[in-house]
Parts: C-alpha cells; sequence; structure tokens
C-alpha cells in the first residue's frame, strides 16, 4: 500500500509539472550558465508541448539548440535547431549555426546548403563567407601531404575530457592539463557541462622519457571550483590560471589567479584582477616570452565580437592598461586560447578566421613592424572538430594539443604532435666564476641580421635561444654585482639541427676572485708558459671590462719565514702584472700585493662540497691545518687552497668620465671596495684535488721554499 501510494504521488507531482514550469526551471538555470542542466529542462518542456503548437514548440526547440551548441553536443544541437525552423522560429540565426555545426560535423555539403541560406538573408556576413570559404578549402587541405603527424596519448586520457597541456621545466619534463575525470575534485556534477567541476592535473615524464599516470596537481591549486587553463611565467614559477567559481543565484564569469611554486607545490591561488568590469569573462591566460605582457580570452564590451584577445601589461609596479590585439588576430567570432613559443610566435584557436570547422589552430607571427602574418595550421593539426591549446617543448615544433575530433560527445583529449625540422639553437649557461649558477642573470644576443633580445636566464642560470645560419652573434652575460662576459658565436649554414654551447663565468665586483691554473718556477717569480692560458684570459676580462681596476694579490701557505715569503709573494703578483701589462693592459689598472700568509683561504659553499672535511666559512688558518696533523693529506689539500693568485676589483669607474684627452688617475684607498667573504669565482682550482708537485710546480722546496708553489 505504501509504495502505491508512492507512485501515485509521484504521478501526481508529474502531472503538476507543466510544459511551463520546465521552461521557467531551464531559463534560471541558463541564466546563470548551467546549459546541461537547462537543456534538460527543455528538452521536458518540448517533449510535453503538444505538436500542434508550433510557435512554443519552435521556441523550446531552439532553446534546447542554444544549450546544446554551448556544451558541445553537436549532434543533438543539429536536431534542435533543425527543429526549430521546422516549426518556424523566426531567428535567421538557426541557419548559421546550422552551417557551423554541420562543418564540425565534417558535412561540408549540408554546411554549405545553410551558409547559402543565411547570406541570403544576411549578404555579406564575414563569418557566414569564410564559413563557406572553409567548407571548400577542407577537403583539398585534408589531401594535402603534411609534415605535421599527431597521435592520441592514451596515458594522458581519460573517460572524460582532458584538455589544454602546458610544458614546464627546463627540458619539457612535466605536463599539466585540463582535467574532468573522476579523480578531480568533489563529488558535484557541473550543471555547466554535465561532468565533474575541472581540475588541473599533471604528469611527469620518467628516465625513459615516458609520461607517468597523471594525478591532481600539488599544493592548493584545485578546490570545488573548475580549474584549468593554466600557462607559467618565463622563469616557471608563477602560474597563471582560470578559475570559475560558483554562485547559485548569478552568472559564472571566469577570472583569472596566480600560483607561486615553492619546491614541488602550488600555493593557494590569488585572484588576479584585470578590471572592475565583473560582468565579463577573464580567461586563458598565455605570458609573452619576455614577461613582459599577459595575454588571455575575454568578452568585455570594445572588442571585434564574440570573445576576443587581449593583452595586458606586467610591470614590477603592478599590471598595466588592457588593450585588445586587434586585426588580423580578433574576428567577429571566438579567438581564443592564446599560446606562445619561446622563440615568439603566437598560436591561437578561431572559429572566425577561413578553418576546417569549429576551433582551429591558427599560428601568427609578428614583424619588427608589428605587423601579424597568420596561418592557418591546416590538417591533420587542424580538424572538422575543436582544436585548441597547443603546447611546445622548448624551440622545438613539437608537443601536444586538445581535440573533441570523432567524440560523439563533444569530449576533448589531448594529442601528440612532431614535425621534422633543422633547428639552430645556442645554450648558454650564467654563473659565478668557479661558484654556482646565477638566475638573476641576463644574456645581451646582438646578431648580424638585426637581432638584439635580452634574454633572462632560468633557475639554473640556463637559457635557450634559437640562432640563424649564416649569422654573427656576440653574446654579453651580465649580473648585477659581476664583471660582464662576452662571447661570439657565428653560425654556419647547415642542413642538420645543431644546438651550440656558450658558458658565462662572472667574475664578482665585491670578493675576491681566484685565478685558476697559474704557475711559477720553483722558488721563483717567473711564470710557467702553463699559465698562459689563464692570464690571456683574464686579459680579456679585463679588455672587455675598460673601466675597471684590479687588485692582483698572491698568497701562500702557513710554512716557512714570513717576510721571505712576502717578498715572494709580491714578486710573484708583479709577475703576473707584468704580463699584463705587456699585453696592453694599463699599469694604471693594476695593482699587485703580496700577502705571504697573512690572509688565509676562507673555505667557500663550493670547495665544501668537494672536501667533506671542510665546511663553509672555516678559515685554514696554521691552528686549522694543524688538527689535521696526523692526515698529511688534508693538510696539503688546505694548504694547496691556501697557494693562490686571485684579484679584486678595486673601481668599476676607471675613465668613465674622462673627455678628449683621458688622464686616469691610480686608484685610492676611497675608491677601492670593501674586502669581503669570499665567495667562490671564476675558474678557479679551489675546489679540485690539489696536483701532483710535478703538475703545478717543481718538487716541494724545503721550509719557506713550499710557499711559492701556487
Amino acid at each position: 500500500m505504501k509504495t502505491l501510494l508512492r507512485y501515485i504521488l509521484l504521478a501526481l507531482l508529474a502531472a503538476a509539472c507543466t510544459p511551463e514550469t520546465y521552461v521557467k526551471k531551464g531559463d534560471q538555470f541558463y541564466a546563470i550558465g548551467e546549459y546541461y542542466d537547462a537543456s534538460a529542462e527543455y528538452k521536458k518542456a518540448y517533449a510535453r508541448t503538444k505538436p500542434n503548437d508550433k510557435e512554443k514548440r519552435g521556441q523550446r526547440a531552439w532553446k534546447m539548440a542554444e544549450c546544446y551548441r554551448r556544451i558541445n553536443y553537436t549532434a543533438k544541437a543539429i536536431g534542435a535547431y533543425q527543429n526549430a525552423i521546422r516549426y518556424g522560429y523566426p531567428d535567421s540565426m538557426a541557419l548559421f549555426y546550422l552551417g557551423q555545426l554541420q562543418q564540425k560535423n565534417g558535412d561540408y555539403k549540408s554546411a554549405v546548403k545553410y551558409y547559402q541560406a543565411f547570406l541570403e538573408i544576411v549578404p555579406g556576413d564575414t563569418l557566414a563567407l569564410n564559413g563557406l570559404q572553409g567548407c571548400l578549402l577542407a577537403p583539398k587541405w585534408k589531401e594535402q601531404f603534411s609534415l605535421y603527424s599527431t597521435k592520441k596519448e592514451p596515458i594522458l586520457s581519460s573517460r572524460r575530457s582532458d584538455f589544454c597541456p602546458a610544458l614546464l621545466g627546463d627540458d619539457s619534463d612535466m605536463l599539466y592539463f585540463t582535467s574532468t575525470r573522476n579523480d578531480a575534485t568533489g563529488n558535484e556534477i557541473s550543471g555547466i557541462t554535465g561532468t565533474k567541476s575541472a581540475d588541473i592535473f599533471f604528469s611527469r615524464k620518467d628516465d625513459k622519457g615516458k609520461w607517468d599516470q597523471p594525478e591532481p596537481a600539488e599544493g592548493e591549486l584545485n578546490s570545488e571550483y573548475e580549474e584549468g587553463v593554466c600557462c607559467f611565467s618565463p622563469d616557471g614559477k608563477t602560474m597563471y590560471l582560470t578559475r570559475c567559481t560558483y554562485d547559485s543565484d548569478y552568472p559564472r564569469y571566469a577570472e583569472i589567479y596566480t600560483s607561486t611554486r615553492s619546491d614541488a607545490s602550488w600555493s593557494k591561488p590569488q585572484l588576479l584582477q584585470i578590471s572592475k568590469d565583473t560582468l565579463s569573462s577573464y580567461a586563458h591566460p598565455a605570458v609573452s616570452p619576455d614577461g613582459a605582457w599577459l595575454y588571455f580570452t575575454s568578452d568585455m564590451p570594445g572588442g571585434q565580437g564574440g570573445f576576443d584577445i587581449w593583452r595586458i601589461a606586467l610591470t614590477e609596479h603592478g599590471l598595466g592598461g588592457v588593450e585588445n590585439v586587434g586585426y588580423p588576430i580578433n574576428t567577429p567570432g571566438d579567438e581564443m586560447f592564446p599560446v606562445f613559443r619561446p622563440n615568439g610566435d603566437l598560436y591561437f584557436s578561431s572559429n572566425g578566421h577561413v578553418g576546417m570547422g569549429g576551433l582551429d589552430i591558427i599560428k601568427g607571427e609578428c614583424d619588427s613592424l608589428g605587423v601579424w602574418t597568420l596561418e592557418n595550421l591546416k590538417y591533420p593539426m587542424n580538424s572538422s572538430g575543436d582544436d585548441f591549446g597547443i603546447t611546445f617543448e622548448g624551440l622545438h615544433n613539437r608537443g601536444f594539443f586538445s581535440t573533441n575530433r570523432g567524440d560523439a560527445r563533444g569530449w576533448d583529449h589531448i594529442l601528440s604532435f612532431t614535425h621534422p625540422e633543422v633547428i639552430q639553437t645556442v645554450k648558454g649557461w650564467v654563473y659565478e666564476k668557479d661558484g654556482y649558477e646565477l638566475p638573476e642573470g641576463l644574456v645581451y644576443m646582438v646578431g648580424s641580421d638585426g637581432t638584439y633580445l635580452k634574454i633572462s636566464v632560468r633557475g639554473d642560470g640556463s637559457f635557450e635561444q634559437e640562432v640563424n645560419p649564416n649569422v654573427n652573434y656576440v653574446f654579453l652575460g651580465t649580473c648585477k654585482g659581476y664583471l660582464n662576459h662576452k662571447e661570439e658565436l657565428s653560425v654556419d649554414t647547415s642542413s642538420v639541427s645543431r644546438e651550440y654551447t656558450l658558458q658565462f663565468p662572472l667574475a664578482s665586483i665585491e670578493n675576491p676572485v681566484l685565478i685558476r691554473n697559474i704557475f711559477y718556477e720553483f722558488d721563483s717569480a717567473e711564470l710557467l708558459e702553463t699559465s698562459c692560458l689563464a692570464l690571456d684570459s683574464l686579459v680579456t676580462l679585463l679588455e672587455e671590462n675598460p673601466n675597471v681596476t684590479i687588485e692582483l694579490a698572491a698568497h701562500c701557505d702557513y710554512r716557512g719565514a714570513d717576510e721571505y715569503n712576502e717578498r715572494l709573494s709580491q714578486r710573484r703578483a708583479e709577475s703576473v702584472v707584468n704580463y699584463l701589462r705587456s699585453h696592453g693592459i694599463d699599469s694604471l689598472r693594476l695593482t699587485p700585493v703580496g700577502y705571504g700568509e697573512k690572509r688565509p683561504k676562507i673555505v667557500t659553499r663550493r670547495i665544501a662540497s668537494t672536501h667533506d672535511f671542510l665546511t663553509e666559512g672555516d678559515t685554514l688558518t696554521e691552528a686549522f691545518i694543524q688538527q689535521f696533523a696526523e692526515d698529511e693529506e688534508k693538510q696539503e689539500i688546505c694548504n694547496a687552497l691556501n697557494r693562490r693568485t686571485e684579484f679584486k676589483v678595486l673601481r668599476t669607474t676607471y675613465r668613465l668620465f674622462d673627455t678628449e684627452t683621458p688622464q686616469a688617475t691610480a686608484p685610492t684607498e676611497d675608491t677601492a671596495t670593501e674586502e669581503g667573504k669570499e665567495v667562490p669565482q671564476g675558474e678557479n682550482t679551489e675546489g679540485e684535488e690539489p696536483k701532483e708537485p710535478a703538475d703545478e710546480q717543481a718538487e716541494a722546496p724545503a721550509k719557506e721554499d713550499t710557499k711559492g708553489t701556487p
């Protein structure tokens, strides 16, 4: 009896729900952007509307079609628009949308019919004309040979949508992407898509080059809201992502958030307020390679129509003004998902340009005058479906993109792509001499073809940049607190890919810099011929930094008489100065000083990492070394570290303000830099095991003579 009453009650409730009730509920869902839930209500209303009530059947079919189109239910949308037309719905846009949807479905013949019918009503419509042209070109593009090859990546795919991959890491060994897979946060089904709310997932490449099983992104990125479509700052430390929050009473507008990376985890996203306009969406962020601009997608007023690509300046003082990137990138249709390659090329997806259907990936190149040249990537990178969200593996023309081609549910999947290429690149490292990387470094690149670039280095001090064949380049490595270092590169004309490598060891301005591989005759100040290479490098450094004056200092260990070794170290410092003078360095820039054993070596981090019995900050005094009395090897290592030749920058303004007839003056005490704690620099021997006496010097002399070894 209870069961019977329950069924009767449900039947009465169902009977009480009129078509108008379902329409009202559908309108409420539609108003806040929950198109999946709205379509279900409109479908119920349509099914309960009598066939002879043509006006209402047409209205409800139209509303259903609008929802299906927005959630990529292409086949259902086509049927609903056709029903709207059949029942006399008066909006001619039904013809246009049917043209778009049939094109997206790969039925180009039907699409042409609908576009032509629409153009009879609205002659000259740009989007319809472009769509018509795309229907005529797409079959030809599919038949043309392409160097691109694509394949689905099963490890990155799920039974739901996976899209907008973004590679991260110096070796592109981390892949972030957006997914509505079952592992996403929470248990609620989105009223927008009918799936779980999207989260950001990531996969890491293993030692064999295979991608691991994806998992939710580390840290606090994901929430019960929709997250996805992310990009990274050039240094990889900041993520820009799209988030769409939930409000049961208002539409859901996408916004851009930022998150910072600490170790292997991402912080809780913070809103990046681009505008005070709260009725527009801001999504799909992309940072320019120089980090100066944030590109994004928005439907804010002032655009070309639909969604446009905009940009805003990223400055040290915050965000600049918003500007539309304009023609020829934006159209009356939708331009979305901007992405940059490291070489500055902009890729985006559009349904407003001539294409194969749905969203097509477009490549944009900008010349020195700011003029854009656009190119459709064609088949197989594009298809009749939506193709978007591309990412590149460094400078190479290979990577991943997303598409819903061939999926009847309209769900997206990630494909990899490759393109054979000949690419010349230069990879370099900026670091302190005999020390560690300098992530704050900058490299200026000037080419004989007019190239002028300022390149920021990565966290490991490295950079990678494409170079052109048959061009001569000059690279200048710089960092605040360090002397500049110049490298030159001539790129040949080659038919094979090649990577050139450059090193930029920068000498500290504030701290002494060891000169590696300076050798003297036994018990003498006479330089050995094997010292020339190191001294010639010092000559080059001084030539590249003509406003620098230095103190040239020679040191020795504690053994022997102080007075003797001070005299010997002074003579040796003078020998180095004489060599530099003979090679064109002004003597006013050089001050020789012999310190003997007065300034024992202070252990640097680099030395400590090489010799485990030493700790950073240890001072290699006689008392310190004597504690290893029973270990002669350790004592000799310490003594070898004390025996050194090094230089320290005194001034960086030598002849900087001279007029027509320069008159140099010797450095004075008040212009000398203050001696600080030693930092490992340059091409030094500090971090190496001491060589055998025969390699660096004659046999170790007795007593005070041992102080003469380098």
